[in-house]
């Protein structure tokens, strides 16, 4: 196999997840909730405001780990 076949098949697979999770986004953002958990920080003062979703992240985290294991357990 020729090394830019290998480079090619990877940029098309990174391609196709960037869009995956990119609507996988989108859908959770019409999803109540995802975004906006209790445990979150958000912080408006005047004209600057600040964002941690540190619950959502948790949850997101958990949940590849879940799908990783289960789809590519060897």
């Amino acid at each position: 196999m020729n090394s830019l076949d290998a480079i090619g098949k990877m940029l098309i697979f990174f391609g196709l997840f960037i869009v995956v999770a990119g609507a996988v986004l989108m859908a959770a953002g019409k999803i109540g909730g995802l975004g906006r958990l209790p445990g979150d920080i958000f912080i408006q003062k005047g004209n600057f405001t600040f964002y941690f979703p540190v619950v959502t992240m948790i949850i997101v985290s958990v949940m590849l780990s879940l799908i990783f294991n289960i789809f590519f357990k060897r």
